[in-house]
């Protein structure tokens, strides 16, 4: 089989030159995206203390569903941005059509990290890097929950060392946001979130036909 490579120095470069030049249009995303979170979820632990059971944990579902809503908001966003095309805070909905489909993946995702980690955790990071690229192949095309995992097994197929390389300086760049006062991380958050996608289009682009 190919093997499929992408270049993290390029990615991560690629993602902070997007960041400053769309900084305010990416600082309200994640101020927007901060409300959707925090609003609901505060709602629900007022709710909690004021003995309210039934209305703390409807808003706790709609934590959880703003939640997924967002993630693949903010993926179609940062796929927009490394394709060259425009994009608008209202993109956060844009894929409601596909949360079913999101969530299911997810699920079986979570399954199969956890099935691995039991076996000795190694095989949970494995298997982890190995598909964790489901939630970007649904977002991008109309595909079912397991295809987008088997889209993402096959994309990563050997690049997992890379990969978990990428995660970890992603980690250490959103670690050194959070030290600059959490401030940094309206800079670290968006330019590897692009970073993300973009390692997502070379490594689509490098599995092409196969």
């Amino acid at each position: 089989m190919k093997e499929h490579k992408f270049s993290r120095q390029e990615a991560l470069s690629f993602g902070w030159q997007t960041m400053k030049k769309k900084f305010w249009f990416l600082v309200g995303v994640l101020l927007f995206s901060g409300v959707l979170y925090i609003v609901p979820s505060a709602i629900a632990d007022l709710a909690k203390k004021r003995s309210l059971t039934a209305v703390s944990v409807i808003f706790n579902i709609i934590y959880i569903i703003l939640a997924y809503i967002v993630q693949m908001g903010m993926m179609g966003i940062s796929l927009k941005l490394c394709d060259g095309q425009p994009a608008k805070v209202s993109d956060l909905f844009a894929y409601v059509n596909k949360f079913l489909k999101y969530i299911a993946a997810s699920i079986l995702y979570g399954l199969i990290v956890l099935g691995g980690t039991i076996l000795l955790i190694v095989p949970g990071i494995i298997w982890g890097i190995q598909f964790g690229f489901y939630g970007y192949a649904i977002v991008d095309k109309d595909i079912g929950p397991v295809n987008a995992l088997k889209q993402s097994s096959r994309m990563t197929y050997n690049a997992k060392w890379d990969l978990a390389i990428f995660g970890l300086l992603v980690f250490l760049i959103n670690l050194l946001g959070i030290l600059c006062l959490l401030l940094g991380l309206f800079a670290t958050l968006p330019a590897t979130m692009i970073a993300s996608a973009f390692v997502f289009r070379q490594l689509e682009k490098s599995t092409h036909g196969v």
